[in-house]
């Protein structure tokens, strides 16, 4: 019994270690405090709701749908991250130039997108889900997409709290960070991607 519970529990640890890096639940809070700003607390706590339900849909499909998917399609992994990465781009340019979040004026779009996919989910996430349902099995795989999905929605849930610490000064001062890292992930996303396809 001793050795089954080790076992489990080895395998478990080697599908969330890897999911938690993908998903990244602390690093992501800023993202969303930064463009959830002037959102009321009670529409972003929907807001990241609606989020980890999209990560949760897109993740699940992808494991079970996701090979085939691509294949039908042609399509490949760097091309999957390419195209995140642009649409981040976009998005953090908009705010950069405009000065203001389009996905705050939006209403509760940025819920989907950006939030729930590519920042929570994205062709990191996917990718490593696909390694680790090969490595250890697709229900550890399972069991750490949803342990981490739970981190990530806590955070949210508790960002009230934070934002009352930071101050809106603070809150500013994320979201115009959050910009640069927005640019700075499509930009690292947009070169994993093109790197492999010339290296492929």
């Amino acid at each position: 019994m001793h050795g089954l519970v080790a076992e489990v529990l080895e395998n478990f640890l080697l599908a969330f270690i890897p999911l938690f890096v993908a998903v990244d639940p602390v690093g992501v809070l800023p993202l969303y405090l930064g463009i959830s700003q002037g959102v009321e607390p009670v529409r972003r706590r929907r807001i990241a709701h609606q989020a980890t339900i999209t990560a949760l849909v897109v993740a699940v499909s992808f494991m079970f749908l996701g090979k085939w998917i691509f294949r039908m399609m042609n399509i490949t992994v760097p091309d999957f991250q390419i195209a995140g990465g642009l649409i981040l781009l976009a998005l953090a340019t908009y705010d950069m130039v405009v000065g203001s979040s389009p996905v705050a004026a939006r209403g509760e779009e940025f819920g989907v997108v950006p939030l729930g996919l590519p920042l929570i989910v994205g062709p990191a996430t996917l990718t490593t889900l696909v390694i680790v349902m090969d490595s250890v099995g697709t229900g550890y795989a399972l069991a750490g997409l949803l342990t981490n999905l739970a981190l990530v929605n806590l955070s949210f849930r508790f960002s009230d709290t934070i934002a009352r610490w930071i101050g809106l000064p603070g809150l500013r001062a994320i979201s115009k960070i959050t910009s640069l890292l927005l640019a700075a992930i499509a930009v690292s996303m947009i070169r994993r991607g093109a790197q492999a396809v010339w290296l492929g």
